[in-house]
């Protein structure tokens, strides 16, 4: 029986590297690295740290390195679709980091120093195994989307009512217990999404206001409303964001 070649990770030179990096307009650079079959991120890739956006996805990428904070200029940084379980304490200092996708590896946990990127404004962390979040996560002041879709949470983490700038959260598929869904009346079958109330229409608003009157009537406190879409177009589906006092 003929035994199957195991795949192995290409080994990148500077050269490499080199011809994947992408001149963009206003002069900005992207160093695009996905589906390179990378089992390791190339440490010379720290020749070419002036980038505005790096790109690691789809690859076998287990560790992100500690040299991440040599990208000092990052503003966007992909590394969806690999088998990273932990992150570095250094991805801390990248605090130009505005994009920061994790989608899809097997993350447990966050650094906590995740919350000294202050600049962050979208943070996606769907498909992976996280139970809770730091909360050093409060400190991200300029958070406006999160996405937790698809991961083990139990409870709506309670930071996320410190973020005041937030606009959308996303929970779809997490195991939410049943006293949770008990106070989020209206929580979507597979989970729910949070929109700000001043993103909504008249109407949204209004049938939301209007639902939230008769829950306060049945002993629930709320200190902000949302729906699960911007307006009516959408799914016209209500759901609540409580914050437990």
């Amino acid at each position: 029986m003929a035994k199957v070649k195991k795949k192995t990770s290409k080994t990148f030179t500077l050269k490499m590297v080199m011809n994947c990096v992408e001149h963009r307009l206003g002069g900005k650079r992207h160093l695009n690295l996905s589906f390179k079959e990378l089992s390791t991120v190339p440490n010379c890739i720290q020749k070419v740290c002036d980038m505005h956006e790096v790109n690691l996805s789809r690859n076998l990428i287990r560790k992100v390195p500690d040299f991440i904070d040599h990208f000092v200029t990052i503003k966007v940084l992909d590394l969806h679709s690999n088998y990273l379980e932990t992150l570095p304490v250094t991805i801390g200092r990248l605090q130009n980091l505005q994009v920061l996708n994790l989608c899809n590896n097997r993350l447990t946990a966050l650094p906590c120093e995740v919350g000294m990127l202050w600049n962050l404004h979208t943070l996606y962390l769907g498909l992976n195994h996280l139970e809770a979040l730091p909360g050093s996560i409060v400190s991200l002041k300029e958070l406006r989307h999160i996405d937790l879709s698809d991961n083990r949470f139990t409870r709506v983490p309670f930071c996320l009512s410190r973020l005041k700038e937030l606009e959308t959260v996303n929970l779809d598929r997490n195991p939410i217990l049943p006293d949770q869904t008990q106070i989020l009346e209206y929580v979507l079958p597979e989970g729910f999404h949070l929109v700000k109330a001043r993103l909504l229409c008249k109407s949204c608003l209004k049938r939301c206001q209007d639902q939230k009157g008769n829950s306060k009537e049945a002993g629930v406190k709320f200190k902000a409303i949302y729906l699960t879409s911007p307006n009516t177009r959408a799914l016209g589906m209500i759901s609540y964001c409580p914050e437990f006092l």
